[in-house]
């Protein structure tokens, strides 16, 4: 399943490449409480057509009124700002004092030349999202104008110049990546709650077992299910920095054989369930398959935060507070490069 960045930016590609005039919106600023994060896109055509979202509904709907009729953003980039008052804060249901600024971006459908070359963008950009990879957008506020570069670092937003002046000197830096992933080796009872609670905080939940029994009773409609063995699907589906990977079949044929290829992955993260003992033979076993201490290393066993959890479900909890820590961690690093 695609994050909503790409959804949007595969939309807007779609729409150039057809010749259609359409418009991509970014929230660049926020101001007290806000319903969507600065670097939220939104998308629309003149046939109304939408994809994305800047608040959840009142401010989409006000936008496209404007873009519709002629009034914003025809033919280069504009700055529009909702909730400068606390009567329009009311009217498009923002939450006390909060503000949206967002950069509104015109495809125009007359501009050939100009799409043309923003289509070739567009399609590296998306081709790089669809290959789990970073990739970093600059746009000319003042006219139009945009390249990209492939990037390793992940989901951040920077304004160049007073966005609000009317000057050539202003830009938006913005970098775009993957939906952050999950790999779930097992299609037992603490997997099914390891993926709901995973899908709530905007996984992708990606779920291999090969034993078919375990696969038909499966209760997790939105997660992705792959029938091959670990060791092949780590390899196919897993091997990027954006993925965690968690062994949790408590079966040492099939998580062992899962663990041998996570461990020599990109993963941010890997893990597997099991008390203290049992990860202790486990890294023994480990050892026997020709992986390195420092490859081993990097499994977290027991995983999860030590919370003296015993039920599935609580299982569940700590370890998605611990992936949750750690997403937080690694964001601030890259915040601070």
């Amino acid at each position: 399943m695609q994050n909503p960045d790409h959804q949007v930016l595969d939309q807007v590609t779609a729409w150039v490449e057809a010749g259609e005039m359409c418009w991509l919106c970014t929230v660049v600023k926020t101001w007290g409480s806000s319903p969507r994060p600065i670097g939220s896109l939104f998308c629309c055509n003149t046939k109304g057509l939408i994809a994305g979202s800047l608040s959840g509904g009142c401010v989409e709907e006000d936008l496209l009124e404007k873009l519709q009729s002629g009034d914003l953003a025809q033919t280069t980039p504009e700055v529009l700002v909702y909730g400068k008052s606390q009567e329009e804060s009311d009217r498009f249901g923002l939450p006390c004092g909060g503000q949206l600024h967002i950069i509104i971006e015109p495809f125009p459908q007359q501009d050939k030349k100009t799409n043309s070359n923003r289509l070739s963008t567009l399609k590296h950009l998306v081709d790089r999202l669809e290959q789990r990879l970073c990739v970093e957008r600059k746009l000319n506020i003042s006219s139009g104008e945009f390249t990209c570069e492939d990037s390793n670092r992940f989901r951040h937003l920077e304004l160049r110049g007073d966005i609000d002046a009317e000057t050539d000197n202003r830009f938006m830096v913005q970098t775009h990546g993957p939906r952050y992933q999950l790999f779930l080796i097992g299609a037992g009872q603490v997997s099914i709650y390891v993926a709901q609670m995973a899908l709530a905080l905007d996984y992708h939940v990606v779920v291999c077992d090969p034993r078919e029994s375990m696969i038909e009773q499966w209760p997790v409609e939105d997660a992705q299910i792959v029938k091959l063995m670990p060791d092949d699907a780590v390899k196919k589906y897993a091997d990027d920095n954006f993925s965690a990977i968690i062994a949790l079949t408590h079966d040492p044929r099939i998580d062992d054989m899962g663990l041998m290829e996570a461990l020599k992955t990109k993963a941010f993260f890997i893990g597997a369930m099991g008390s203290k003992r049992t990860s202790e033979k486990r890294r023994g076993r480990l050892l026997q398959l020709d992986l390195t201490v420092a490859e081993i290393e990097r499994l977290h066993a027991p995983v999860g935060l030590s919370i003296g959890s015993k039920t599935p479900a609580e299982i569940a909890i700590s370890i998605l507070a611990q992936l949750t820590s750690l997403r937080s961690e690694l964001v601030a690093e890259q915040q601070c490069n």
